[in-house]
């Protein structure tokens, strides 16, 4: 009796102890309640999903209702427990900041068109093709990284709708859906230039003069919407005298889709008209062939032979 009679008079003596105990008794009745209702659940359900999901409930609303103790024990009005929500408020939203911004990308991308289903994007470093938007992620079809050029890799990537925030996002098809492409040719010296000049250009002219027709038009609507001078989409040719070759640098317009085919077929329409110059226009190389290893002698002179010095 005498125990108890001080532990009375000692904690009027200490109300805000006295508080801070009968709230820790609430939230261990509250949380002893929790776990056996998931232990209940968990024995008595067959379902693995709803046993799931109801225990993931059960959690949620006990949270719920520790969250309204804590703000009812610990204020005293209606003024603090504004003050107290408003708080509450603040930590959720540094908390779920991440998923705010998802929310707040998809918006941002769906009004103001940064890309939709089926456009060719590189964001955050991976570059694919979007196959689907939600509230939250963008779903695409990953291409690059271990195979060559622009081939699918086949792996499906889930990216945060957040990213549009934080950094650049390329679009290789929206209002212009045709991209720059060029590479380069060695020919040899004493070549006939002018010839191989004319076979580059002719070949490239013929087999794209599609996508230079429709470029034309497309890209006549971005000079007109953005502040961008007028480019040229025909097929354009530059020469570089190097210490080993005359370098031929093809820059020509073609669809995004079909870099790769077109680089492709160009390279071996070029080649087929060079073997047909009969020699006038020779593909240079850097192509070194040993035949033979030298061999070495020294003679009682100290004078050294080679012999047999064929490369």
């Amino acid at each position: 009796m005498k125990s108890l009679e001080f532990m009375k008079q000692w904690l009027e003596a200490h109300p805000s102890t006295a508080i801070f105990i009968k709230y820790l008794v609430f939230v261990l009745l509250i949380i002893g309640f929790i776990q056996f209702l998931r232990r209940f659940i968990r024995k008595n359900l067959p379902n693995s999903k709803v046993k799931y999901k109801s225990q993931k409930g059960i959690e949620v609303v006990g949270y719920l209702i520790l969250i309204i103790l804590t703000l009812s024990y610990f204020t005293g009005n209606i003024k603090d427990f504004t003050l107290a929500i408003g708080l509450l408020s603040a930590g959720i939203a540094i908390t779920l900041q991440e998923l705010i911004l998802s929310i707040a990308g998809s918006m941002y991308i769906f009004f103001v068109k940064v890309y939709k289903p089926g456009d060719r994007i590189e964001i955050n470093g991976i570059k694919g093709d979007v196959i689907d938007i939600d509230s939250i992620y963008t779903t695409m079809m990953e291409i690059g990284e271990w195979v060559s050029s622009d081939n699918y890799s086949g792996r499906i990537i889930k990216l945060s709708n957040a990213f549009v925030f934080k950094g650049p996002v390329y679009n290789y098809s929206m209002d212009f859906p045709f991209i720059w492409d060029e590479f380069n040719l060695p020919i040899r010296y004493g070549s006939d230039i002018e010839l191989a000049k004319d076979i580059v250009i002719k070949v490239a002219t013929e087999n794209l003069s599609e996508y230079v027709a429709k470029s034309i038009a497309k890209w006549k609507d971005v000079v007109e919407r953005y502040y961008i001078e007028d480019a040229k989409v025909e097929p354009t040719l530059a020469i570089t005298m190097t210490d080993n070759w005359i370098e031929f640098n093809l820059r020509y317009i073609v669809d995004y889709k079909k870099r790769r085919i077109t680089k492709h077929i160009l390279n071996e329409l070029i080649g087929k008209e060079f073997e047909k110059t009969n020699g006038k226009v020779i593909l240079a190389s850097t192509t070194v062939e040993i035949v033979r290893i030298p061999m070495v002698n020294i003679n009682e002179k100290g004078i050294t032979q080679t012999e047999n010095d064929n490369f």
